[in-house]
This record gives structure tokens, C-alpha cells and sequence, in this order.
């Protein structure tokens, strides 16, 4: 009766009346967008959910040059449950770093940027590498940002950042001694603008100041001073939030500066930290792989490999590595970019092959399929190396528990081709997927206003609720404890289909409430253990104990630039139920649960789950 007064709405007020129903809603999900009161808004670069149900969003400077000129630097602390905001002091520019949870529920957060790109026709002073040696065996020497290097020429040039060059290696003795010189390289920039200080030829520099035996040891060497287009630089810098006093605490430096690292957590607690580019704009070689034990705060070295920039790597139940393919921004197209299974112990590298469109791995995402056990790890979409405008529809599935692993073909993505899809594990063990763009950061109007859900068991997507916000370059999506989706961030280049209007970032927030939330009650869980050990039985208490049917432990999300290698599903062992309890066995295996903070949900018969409750895992 009522179908002809719909009718006669306009478009939008019929859209708005069907996905407002509750039959649609508990097909399909809703959504819901909200925007932060103007002094907590931020360009959302990285978001990550703490032990505390808030959520860290970290903007840095933001992809705002004027920020970074200003040393405007933001974080901004929001509880979800409550709808509340802080902004929290952010010591450095955190903006492209790498972070991670810790096994006590700390965020380490390591690299940022030092400087940002500038572009062929923009770079007005002379420019390039320093490498600054020492051949003095008795000290190291710590050059401040500023120290001034003259060339033979006399054209000085200056130090964009600190440089502390060790000692000097000597080994035998007597009339055998040898000294073996130190290096260590600063990015270095002309004292004027102009052409006069371009050098093309290798040359030794002077260190203004030293005179006498130092100015013998202590000198710099670079291959050339340019004009040409430089790329952002990293920071050194590590620290670690803390969700108590909500604050950043300044940990030991990383021996490199890493500017889009990935960060992964290993079975024993410690943090593995992978690629990025240095203090000079270049990429890293990757001889230069640190781990971080946050027993002690300090870096040790890790083994030789090669990874492009934010690759998605993740540990597997056999404590080895595997390098999924999918990779952000830099590197060239014909290095590191196969998949494979990295073994720390013996830094051997099996090669997983069978992934289509293997061109087509940047900007993609990877997930570890619930759940964990499984050990399946999905690639979506992607596209093609730097501002290609080449992107797919493809997912392939790689089967990490079989012997020789190979990828295998997953169902093609229904949006079509798509680059930075945000993809999130769910408590009722599908995935979650949205946005994304077709073309390279959302060029020519392209972002995909599509949702889908995944299913592992059946291998197929179906249809999710439409957003209403374009996400692509900069977006984030987060499972929250109470088992919606939020969606934050975007960083389009232009915002008109003819690409002549500049993009804006943007600031407004999503939240998902999938299907399972409109199916009616929910269990619940009254009581869980505030910690359990790997391998042991604990028991929980619901008021409806034979609904449990299901049960697992879901790492929180610490994920930017489509890359989340530390979400992941654990399943449990439902045991014995009892008057109001319910017996839950945890995994004895460290790599398949990394010691830390989860959310266990448990879920009835219909796949809805309860309210999560935090519980630490320990050895």
C-alpha cells in the first residue's frame, strides 16, 4: 500500500528508506558516517586499535607539506564506546612510519619523515649523498644537522640531518696493522640555489671546523650534487605508546631510517622491521633489516633481504615469514617482488609461485584467511608499479600448511579491478572488504563506492551495504571490540572525473555494522580471564553456555596503506560446557598465537558474536 508514496520520492530519499529497513540491514549490513568535532580532525595515515578499545589514529604531518614546515605533528586518541576524542602529543613526524603491537599491549611505532619529496623542476639547491668516513680507530664523531662540507672547489654544502660515524675498524698489530675507515651517509644540500653547485664527479669533502689530524681522519666523499627530483626521506626514531598513560615514550633508534617499513611481530615477542626509504630518499637494500626486543628497547640486525616498500609480511605456524607479494609505493618492478616463505634461522627463501597478474601487486591487499589454523594467506587486487593506471580484479589464495606451497585462483573481486582495498577479519570468520579505486589514487573520479563480504568456507563473495565515502590512497579500516567496522582516511589526487581540480583529504569517519548484528540477541560474554597461557584451558561465563558455538582470539589491527599483516583469527577448542561456563583451549604454538593483547569473541549457531572481551596471551 505504501509502495506509490515511496515511488514518488527522489532517488536519494528511496535509497536512504530501502537501506534503512530491517530486512535489508540484516541481508546486507548499514553504514553510518560522522564527522569529528574540527579541533580532533586529521588525516587518518595509520590507525591501530589498543588493549583499550580506543583507537590510535596518527597523522603525523599528514601528507601536508605546510604541517611539516610548521612541525605540526598529530595523533589523535578516539574511544569508539563512547565517542570521545584527545589529541595526544606526537614528539616527531610519525607520517608513513611502521608500528606494531607489542605482547604488553604497547604500540611500537618506528620511521616517519625527515623530508618530504620534491619534484623534478621544484629542487632549487644542489643536492645528494654524503658519505661521511672516519678513519680514526679510537673514537666515533657525532656531526650535528648543519655541519657544512666543502667541496675542492669551495662550493659548501650542508647537513640536512645528525650523522654519528663509528670508529674505525683496525685488526692486526705491529708492521700488519690495518685500518679499515667507518662510513656513514647524511643527505647533504647546497648553502644557495643555482646551477653553480651542481657536480656530476666524484669528489672529497672537507668537514668545516677540523683542522689537523681530525680533518685528515674525518671527511666526506659523494658521487655527485643534482637538481634532480628528490624523494621523502626517513627517520631513525622508534617509540613506544603507551595505552596507560597514553603517551609516546622514545626508545632506542633504529641503526637506518626507514620512511614505509613493515613492522611484524614474531613468535617470541620481538618486532622484525623491513624495508623503507632511508635518510637520503633511497631504498633500502636490504642488508639492512633490524629486529627490536622490547625486553631490552634496542635493535639488533636482522638477515640480508630485499623488499619493496610497506610489503605485507606475515608470521605462519612454521615461525617462517611469508612475503605475500603485495607491496606500497617504491622499488623497482623487476626486484623483490616474488612471494615466498622467509626463514630467519638460515635466511633461505622458498618461493611460492602461482600468483596471476604478479605485475599487478602494488597497492593490493593481503590477508592471513580465518581462521589462522587454515594457514591460507589471500592477495585482492592491486595494480601496477608507481602511477600505472593498470589495476585487477584478481584473488589468488596461497596454501602456506602444504608442502611445496602455490597459489590458486580465489573469485575474481565484483567491483572489478581495484588498488588499496581495506580488507577485515570478521568474528564470524569471513572478511570484510571495501573501497578501493580503480585507477591510481582514485584518478579520473574512479573510487568504488562497493562493500563485499568474503567467505573462506565457500570460497565466494557476496554483497555488502554500499558505502558513501570514496576511500583509496590513505585509507584504513579496523575491526572494533564490539564487532563493527570502521572505515578512516583517503587521499585522492583530484577530486573531478577530468582530473583538474586538486583531491582533499578525507576526514569523515565510517563504522560497517555487519549482517550478524541484525539477527537479534547476541550471546554474551560475562566473564573471561584477564590473561591465559598458550596451551592451557580456561573457562568463560555466558548465561546461555550450549549457544557458544564458536570461539576465537582476534589480534587488534595496527594497519596504513592497505597493509595489515597483524590481524588474524584464532580458533579455539569449545570444550565442556557447564551451569553458566564454557571450557576454551588456546593454540600451544607461539607463532600461530604471537604472545599480546586479543579480543575473544565467541559466536551461537547463526555466526553472531558476543561483545568482545580483552584477554593477554603468555607463554
Amino acid at each position: 500500500m505504501n509502495a506509490p508514496a515511496v515511488l514518488g520520492f527522489a532517488n536519494a530519499q528511496y535509497h536512504d528508506y530501502v537501506i534503512n529497513r530491517p530486512e535489508y540491514k540484516a541481508e546486507y549490513g548499514h553504514w553510518q558516517t560522522f564527522v569529528l568535532p574540527a579541533e580532533f580532525r586529521v588525516n587518518a595515515i595509520h590507525a591501530s586499535l589498543l588493549r583499550t578499545g580506543k583507537v590510535l589514529i596518527i597523522a603525523g604531518s599528514g601528507n601536508d607539506q605546510r604541517s611539516f614546515d610548521a612541525g605540526s605533528f598529530k595523533s589523535v586518541l578516539w574511544d569508539p564506546a563512547r565517542n570521545t576524542y584527545k589529541l595526544v602529543p606526537t614528539p616527531a613526524d610519525m607520517f608513513c612510519g611502521g608500528h606494531t603491537a607489542l605482547p604488553d599491549g604497547r604500540l611500537l611505532v618506528a620511521g616517519g619523515t625527515q623530508r618530504y619529496e620534491a619534484l623534478d623542476g621544484a629542487v632549487k639547491k644542489a643536492a645528494g649523498t654524503m658519505r661521511v668516513r672516519n678513519e680514526n680507530p679510537d673514537a666515533a664523531r657525532t656531526f650535528p644537522k648543519g655541519t657544512v662540507f666543502t667541496a675542492p672547489n669551495g662550493r659548501e654544502y650542508v647537513s640536512t640531518a645528525e650523522v654519528t660515524v663509528p670508529a674505525a675498524v683496525k685488526t692486526g698489530g705491529g708492521d700488519r696493522t690495518v685500518v679499515k675507515a667507518s662510513e656513514q651517509h647524511v643527505f647533504v644540500e647546497a648553502v644557495a640555489q643555482g646551477t653553480g653547485y651542481v657536480d656530476n664527479s666524484p669528489a672529497q669533502y672537507a668537514i668545516k671546523g677540523l683542522s689537523g689530524a681530525e680533518a685528515r681522519n674525518l671527511y666526506g666523499m659523494a658521487d655527485r650534487m643534482t637538481l634532480e627530483k628528490q624523494d621523502f626521506q626517513g627517520i631513525r626514531a622508534a617509540f613506544e605508546f603507551n595505552p596507560d598513560t597514553e603517551l609516546y615514550e622514545r626508545v632506542t633508534d633504529m641503526a637506518y631510517a626507514r620512511w614505509y617499513p613493515t613492522l611484524t611481530g614474531l613468535g617470541d615477542g620481538r618486532v622484525v622491521t623491513v624495508s623503507g626509504l632511508d635518510d637520503t630518499g633511497q631504498i633500502l637494500s636490504g642488508n639492512d633489516n633490524e629486529i627490536y626486543d622490547p625486553a631490552d628497547k634496542n635493535w639488533s640486525k636482522a638477515p640480508d633481504r630485499y623488499f619493496p616498500t610497506y610489503p605485507s609480511i606475515f608470521l605462519t605456524a612454521s615461525g617462517k615469514l611469508f612475503y605475500s607479494g603485495s607491496n606500497a609505493g617504491y622499488g623497482p618492478a623487476d626486484k623483490g617482488r616474488e612471494p615466498g616463505l622467509w626463514d630467519l634461522k638460515d635466511n633461505s627463501f622458498q618461493q611460492v609461485p602461482g600468483l596471476r597478474d604478479p605485475a599487478l601487486t602494488e597497492t593490493s591487499s593481503s590477508v592471513l584467511l580465518p581462521p589462522a589454523q587454515a594457514q591460507k594467506v589471500m592477495v585482492l587486487g592491486g595494480g601496477g608499479v608507481g602511477e600505472s593506471p593498470l589495476s585487477t580484479a584478481r584473488t589468488d589464495i596461497a596454501d602456506l600448511s602444504a608442502a611445496k606451497p602455490v597459489f590458486a585462483p580465489g573469485p575474481d573481486l565484483p567491483a572489478g579491478g581495484t588498488r588499496y582495498l581495506n580488507s577485515v577479519i570478521l568474528p564470524d570468520d569471513t572478511v570484510f572488504t571495501t573501497g578501493g579505486s580503480s585507477d591510481y589514487r582514485g584518478k579520473h573520479k574512479s573510487d568504488l563506492l562497493k562493500a563485499q563480504v568474503y567467505h573462506p568456507d565457500t570460497n565466494t563473495f557476496t554483497t555488502a551495504a554500499e558505502p558513501t565515502v570514496g576511500r583509496d590512497y590513505h585509507s584504513e579500516a579496523l575491526l572494533l571490540p564490539d564487532g563493527r567496522v570502521v572505515v578512516l582516511g583517503s587521499n585522492p589526487l583530484f577530486a573531478d572525473k577530468a582530473d583538474t581540480e586538486p583531491g582533499t583529504f578525507e576526514q569523515r569517519i565510517e563504522i560497517y555494522t555487519p549482517p550478524y548484528l541484525f539477527h537479534g540477541e547476541r550471546p554474551q560474554l560475562t566473564d573471561a580471564p584477564a590473561a591465559a597461557r598458550l596451551g592451557t584451558t580456561v573457562t568463560v561465563k555466558s548465561p546461555r553456555p550450549d549457544g557458544v558455538v564458536t570461539a576465537k582470539l582476534v589480534r587488534p589491527s595496527s594497519v596504513t596503506h592497505a597493509t595489515d599483516v597483524e590481524q588474524r583469527s584464532v580458533a579455539l577448542d569449545v570444550g565442556a560446557r557447564s551451569d553458566g561456563g564454557v571450557a576454551l583451549t588456546l593454540p600451544g604454538n607461539p607463532n600461530l598465537l604471537p604472545p599480546g593483547w586479543y579480543m575473544l569473541f565467541v559466536t551461537d549457531g547463526s555466526g553472531t558474536p558476543s561483545v568482545a572481551r580483552w584477554i593477554k596471551v603468555t607463554p
